[in-house]
């Protein structure tokens, strides 16, 4: 019988214990340590698995195969570069940093390591609608994209007024970063890469030194337009992307979450007609079960299992994504200036 690899989740918060859930569910799988500053003291938990305080702890006092990193931005690639540099596998949520250089040093720790695997959790991508999507889409049948039209926000009851997320020099930034990142990862999933970025970026409600608003136009190199709009002033949670193609047009709305607020996760399909009637028929489909955490998981273990390249999420991916977000922030010349940015994605003293 195959023994289970030796997993450490480091930042074991609402994220890292739900990671836990599925992780202990694989077959192959098992939670050994885990690690978070809410901890008292370096112990024991009742099941067997050890905690500690600090994150560089687990890593360098734990005999682990895999390193789940779910903790703040600030702390996420440094995390990665340690549990890559002590030989393990890595899979870390989103953002993977708080700008462009801390995704560049974690390439630079990963070309050091070919052997070791590092994923990035995108877990929208596998969301049945978005799957299914994409698949139509790759089929050919409705031809070619021709604009995306994308709302991503939440409630004023938000995590954004207090604590980290609201201090740049440890979030990098607001709303488009934390959240939006997953809209601007699936437009870049569907259409591809963006040529041309046009941008507003405010902070006029909350007024942190990160962004509660950020709204994007963009145009591809085939000449596909999006529209962004990433949002924490919204009033209630929403999720919406529209897709014009060719010959009809693709619609999700809602997504399947933790919080169940952001609505029935829907893929409605309409094809134009062949007559201008403007009413075309359409299809909807509901789906009431969310599995994208497990197949997450599930993808990864198999990549390290089978020394498979990691596909979906890899650090390209995730340098890519972050690079067009630092596009939307920097395209907006009066928050550019503002905040000192760099065209190149880093940090500036202020």
């Amino acid at each position: 019988m195959n023994a289970r690899l030796r997993v450490g989740i480091a930042g074991y918060g609402v994220v890292g214990r739900r990671r836990r859930l599925h992780i202990d569910a694989h077959p192959r799988l098992s939670v050994t340590a885990v690690s978070d500053v809410t901890f008292d003291r370096d112990s024991v938990m009742p099941d067997g698995v050890r905690q500690y305080r600090d994150y560089r702890d687990l890593i360098s006092g734990e005999r682990l195969d895999l390193l789940f990193v779910c903790l703040p931005n600030y702390l996420a690639a440094d995390a990665t570069i340690r549990g890559l540099s002590a030989g393990l596998h890595v899979f870390c949520e989103k953002p993977p940093g708080r700008d462009l250089a801390d995704v560049a040093g974690v390439r630079k720790a990963e070309r050091r390591h070919p052997r070791l695997k590092l994923k990035y959790g995108f877990n929208h991508r596998y969301h049945d609608s978005v799957r299914d999507a994409l698949s139509l889409i790759r089929s050919g049948g409705l031809g070619r994209i021709l604009n995306l039209n994308g709302i991503y926000g939440k409630s004023h009851i938000i995590p954004f007024d207090k604590g980290w997320r609201a201090q740049r020099r440890y979030a990098g930034g607001g709303i488009l970063l934390d959240q939006g990142i997953h809209m601007v990862d699936l437009m870049r999933l569907f259409a591809g890469d963006f040529v041309d970025v046009r941008s507003v970026v405010s902070n006029s409600y909350w007024k942190h030194d990160v962004e509660d608003n950020a709204y994007a136009l963009m145009t591809t190199k085939t000449g596909a337009v999006a529209l962004l709009h990433s949002s924490a002033t919204l009033w209630r949670h929403r999720f919406s992307l529209d897709m014009t193609l060719e010959r009809g047009s693709i619609n999700l709305a809602g997504i399947l979450s933790g919080s169940k607020s952001y609505g029935a996760e829907t893929l409605t399909v309409a094809t134009a007609a062949k007559k201008d009637s403007g009413d075309p028929r359409e299809t909807t489909t509901r789906y009431n079960e969310d599995n994208s955490w497990r197949d997450e998981i599930h993808e990864f273990a198999d990549c390290v299992l089978q020394n498979k390249k990691v596909l979906h999420g890899h650090s390209l991916d995730a340098f890519k994504t972050m690079e067009l977000i630092y596009r939307i922030y920097c395209a907006d010349p009066s928050w550019k200036k503002k905040y000192r940015l760099s065209d190149s994605g880093s940090r500036r003293s202020r």
